[in-house]
């Protein structure tokens, strides 16, 4: 997948670019576990085609480099959020909810915060009392490779590596479709 560099384009060009660059790929066929019931209900876009995640290494609250990969054999629910945007504030009790439903079952929650200080990341989450991994894109370069633009936004990694969906904006992610839905995905086992 070729993402043109900042220096050729420019920010926001490139923002752009790279959205379209990333998310052309993105689009109408079914991962493992979904139907299109749940997609509509839920609001998720699924990719046209098989997309391997971009992976990335960030700093955790404490210092401590964490890999995508690392997670590879768990379904990651990778949410790009910042301590000053309302509707990120607003999803966050329930992501923390559906992480505890199902952190057991193979999900992890793994947030990543655009372009702020550990100190405001970790007095919001401790805020709002979320437990889930928190990662500091301090220069917004993974935000800029997954081409995240409006915020919050979230992708579904499989267990493969593979984007299974994509969602922009809050939602209410331990809603009882949503439950339904990861139940029937993490028994499956093969995403």
């Amino acid at each position: 997948m070729f993402l043109p560099s900042r220096s050729r384009l420019g920010d926001s060009c490139c923002l752009g670019i790279a959205a379209l660059t990333i998310l052309a790929a993105l689009g109408l066929t079914r991962p493992a576990a979904a139907t299109s019931h749940d997609f509509q209900v839920l609001g998720l876009q699924p990719p046209k085609e098989e997309v391997e995640a971009p992976d990335f290494t960030l700093k955790d609250l404490n210092g401590k480099q964490v890999q995508l990969r690392d997670f590879r054999g768990k379904v990651v629910f990778l949410n790009f959020f910042a301590t000053w945007c309302v509707p990120c504030r607003l999803e966050m009790p329930a992501m923390e909810r559906l992480s505890r439903a199902f952190k057991d079952k193979g999900l992890v929650v793994l947030a990543v915060d655009i372009k702020e200080s550990a100190k405001a990341v970790r007095a919001f989450l401790k805020e709002l009392k979320v437990t889930f991994p928190a990662l500091l894109d301090e220069d917004g370069s993974v935000a800029f490779t997954y081409g995240i633009r409006p915020l919050p936004a979230t992708f579904l990694i499989g267990r493969d590596g593979k984007i299974l969906w994509r969602a922009f904006g809050a939602r209410e992610w331990d809603s009882a479709a949503s439950r339904q839905y990861f139940s029937r995905l993490l028994s499956d086992g093969k995403r």
